[in-house]
């Protein structure tokens, strides 16, 4: 064990002499190991980062939660043009699902509509996510409230003018004092305040609930009409914890909209019966494709840098013929001149494979800070990844010159190196 240190100790001592010595012409070589290993992680953090911004989003949504709408989550074999002339769910068929579905915990309509600019005297709050839902929303996502409440049945059938705003909502609008029962301006109306969501998190409406604002869902749809294209409705049901077939809970859904809507036996679904956890599915095989189509095209990079580290070690196996002659001759094995140039090979591309690291940390750090809440993560995994990676090209690339080494013999070797 002892020998293999020192000869990973001299070879080490190698591979920082050839990046003094041939500075230039090692930084060329590590170039190609830097470029792919840097190429590779930055892949890699990029479709985790934008996993887990995706996936944080619906955390606060249990996975067993289904939304209907007219649209799909993932592919469809129904043609796009027959999709785009399916009709949006109605309120109707929300209150229908709501009294005919057993084994259902809660059931909400929700409408997304654009982002307005809410007002209290002077002070204004922009692009704020409005999140018109129906009261039930409240259980279906566990929303936290740090003051006031949310509002109830009476109050959501009904579209009263009240509001929960979002902590980043209050602070802009309130500047810190409580804004429990005071009036904001919104939709050219006044909402009266009746409640403040926690600082936290991500949500289905695709960005922070510090933004957001919740309003009952009629009193949009008095503002908007009901057939407006504008709004794009859903309606979100959240099955009992008792129930251990989601599929069948589905089959159940679309048999009871089927029948609401009159649909022959013969005509296809005219709306979808999304699962989140048919969407986090379809995330990761999105996300699985994208990290291949990655690493073809970096394996590329690592390719041309592997070439560069077989060059170098060429290189010293010549420059260097002499020193192995006289290592052989004074007893070395062929073994300890094959691993003296395996673990050089290995130190110099984990050395390209580093500032690669490197650079993709910076990379992370500079791209945060223009994203917002959007953060660009480089793991630890992807880190030893990297690491391990270089470790490979370099020990693939360093191979055969390290074999032509080993075979060198002695009195040649030394008569070649005078």
């Amino acid at each position: 064990m002892l020998i293999y240190l020192r000869v990973l100790k001299e070879s080490f001592n190698f591979a920082i002499n050839a990046l003094k010595n041939n500075k230039l012409r090692t930084m060329l070589s590590l170039l190609g190991v830097t470029i792919g290993i840097f190429s590779i992680i930055a892949v890699l953090a990029a479709v985790d980062s934008l996993e887990k911004e995706i996936k944080g989003s619906l955390s606060s949504l249990d996975q067993s939660t289904i939304i209907v709408m007219r649209f799909s989550f993932g592919p469809s074999e129904i043609p796009q043009w027959k999709r785009q002339q399916f009709p949006d769910v109605t309120y109707e068929e929300y209150e229908y699902l709501s009294k005919s579905l057993p084994d259902l915990e809660a059931a909400s309509f929700v409408l997304n509509v654009p982002q307005e600019a809410i007002k209290y005297r002077e002070n204004t709050a922009n692009d704020v996510g409005i999140a018109a839902v129906s009261w039930e929303y409240y259980d279906i996502e566990a929303l936290q409230l740090e003051e006031g409440r949310f509002f109830n049945q009476a109050e959501s059938v009904r579209g009263a003018p009240v509001i929960i705003l979002g902590h980043d909502v209050a602070e802009n609008l309130f500047e810190g004092s409580d804004p429990i029962g005071k009036k904001v301006r919104l939709y050219g109306r006044k909402f009266t305040v009746i409640g403040l969501l926690e600082k936290k998190g991500q949500s289905l409406f695709g960005g922070s609930h510090d933004t957001n604002v919740f309003i009952p869902v009629n009193i949009v749809r008095r503002i908007y009409g009901s057939n407006s294209r504008s709004t794009f409705p859903q309606i979100v049901l959240k099955p009992n914890d008792d129930v251990d077939d989601n599929a069948e809970f589905v089959a159940m859904v679309e048999q009871q909209l089927r029948n609401t809507r009159g649909l022959k036996r013969d005509e296809v679904n005219n709306f979808f019966v999304n699962q989140l956890q048919g969407f986090t599915d379809f995330i990761d095989n999105i996300t699985g494709q994208m990290n291949f189509i990655g690493l073809i095209i970096s394996g590329f990079s690592l390719l041309v840098g592997g070439f560069g580290i077989a060059n170098i070690m060429f290189v010293s196996v010549k420059e260097r013929t002499n020193l192995i002659g006289i290592q052989k001759s004074l007893g070395a094995k062929n073994r300890f001149i094959l691993f003296q140039f395996l673990f050089e090979a290995v130190i110099l591309a984990v050395i390209g494979g580093l500032i690669g690291l490197f650079l993709v940390w910076l990379a992370s750090v500079v791209v945060s800070q223009f994203t917002g809440d959007f953060q660009f993560i480089l793991s630890p995994w992807n880190m030893f990844i990297g690491t391990a990676v270089s470790a490979v090209i370099g020990l693939i690339s360093g191979i055969i010159p390290a074999i032509s080494a080993s075979k060198l013999d002695p009195v040649e070797a030394i008569r070649t190196g005078m």
